[in-house]
């Protein structure tokens, strides 16, 4: 077990900028998703879809991974996006037991839109955040014991 370090009131403000940062991006997240017409969890389906390193596309089972769901909420989600016209599914080339998830000519354009946005507002919460994190790397003296 690594030594433990003594927890400094600039650490503690630290994490509360790291937090409050993440929650409000989180939060502006959220708020593009129905801006652009989706639920936050379609963006996140199509992000998952998209972002999938297999050109086949992922599986129920991938995407629930990413999203942290159950395989039955990734299926009732798929089920609505697919309804929604954002996602297709389609047999596996080589395995006709598996289906593959893919975007709709619409389902990329809204993810397009959307990430351009969110790589603008990324670069920006970067800058906010160096100070932030800065000094996190760095070793404490350890707690004494």
């Amino acid at each position: 077990m690594p030594p433990s370090r003594t927890v400094t009131d600039e650490d503690y403000q630290r994490l509360l900028g790291l937090r409050t940062g993440l929650r409000r991006f989180l939060r502006w997240s959220e708020e593009q998703a129905v801006t652009s017409g989706l639920t936050p969890s379609q963006h996140q389906l199509l992000l998952a879809i998209r972002g999938h390193p297999d050109p086949n596309g992922p599986t129920i089972a991938d995407v629930a991974g990413y999203l942290l769901l159950r395989h039955n909420s990734a299926v009732g989600l798929v089920d609505r996006a697919e309804a929604a016209g954002l996602i297709r599914r389609r047999r596996d080339r080589v395995d006709g037991r598996v289906v593959r998830l893919s975007l709709t000519p619409r389902g990329l354009r809204v993810l397009e839109s959307l990430s351009e946005r969110h790589l603008e507002e990324l670069a920006r919460l970067a800058r906010q955040m160096e100070p932030v994190l800065a000094g996190l790397d760095k070793t404490a003296e350890p707690a004494s014991r």
